[in-house]
């Protein structure tokens, strides 16, 4: 069994930065396909960021730039550094796991930008 724990969440500013950690418990976070999401009340969850097992990532469009993913394969942990806050990327941010064909999550740490 995988657990995850989300931290680094928090109150910014517009333009701020903010550095999300995902501690991994269990086997497997090597070769793990790892991701960010976000989900705003009353929206539906969306996709941030994604890094495979070969560091190759992927972002959507909105943060692209702004964004950056990341693993430390040792330490069983994800990263996402996020630059240049806006007030649209305030949402629960959540980490994901995909690990033999097994999806994993973790509860979500808030951000919040504030204008």
């Amino acid at each position: 069994q995988v657990q995850l724990v989300e931290s680094g969440g928090g109150v910014v500013q517009a333009g701020g930065s903010l550095r999300l950690s995902c501690t991994a418990s269990g086997p497997g976070f090597s070769g793990a396909f790892m991701s960010w999401h976000r989900q705003v009340p009353g929206k539906q969850r969306e996709l941030v960021a994604s890094i495979n097992r070969f560091f190759n990532t992927n972002y959507r469009e909105s943060v692209r730039g702004r964004f950056t993913i990341s693993r430390d394969n040792p330490n069983d942990t994800l990263y996402l550094q996020m630059k240049n806050l806006k007030s649209e990327d305030t949402a629960v941010y959540s980490c994901s796991a995909n690990i033999r064909g097994n999806e994993y999550w973790g509860q979500g740490t808030q951000v919040t930008v504030s204008s």
